[in-house]
């Protein structure tokens, strides 16, 4: 019961920040889809070529940018979250 408190009393979001929160879920969703179709079709061509070393190091690179949009997603919508907005 505790714990629960500490993170105090969920917020109620205005229909504002609903809408701003449902924005930024749609922009972030297609710059990770835009980059992982780039970062697909470069992993293509390294396994056309059969480039092993340029196959991980790709994987890694979607893998570590999805990683970061989530997480740039996730700022921003805390900030939109907080009383007072932006």
């Amino acid at each position: 019961m505790e714990r629960l408190n500490k993170t105090g009393p969920a917020a109620k979001l205005t229909d504002a920040q609903k809408k701003e929160l449902a924005e930024l879920d749609s922009l972030y969703a297609s710059k990770i889809a835009q980059r992982e179709i780039f970062l697909k079709g470069e992993l293509a061509k390294a396994e056309a070529g059969g480039d092993f070393e340029a196959i991980q190091q790709i994987q890694k690179q979607l893998t570590s940018e999805r990683k970061s949009l989530q997480a740039e997603l996730e700022e921003k919508k805390e900030k939109v979250r907080q009383p007072g907005g932006k």
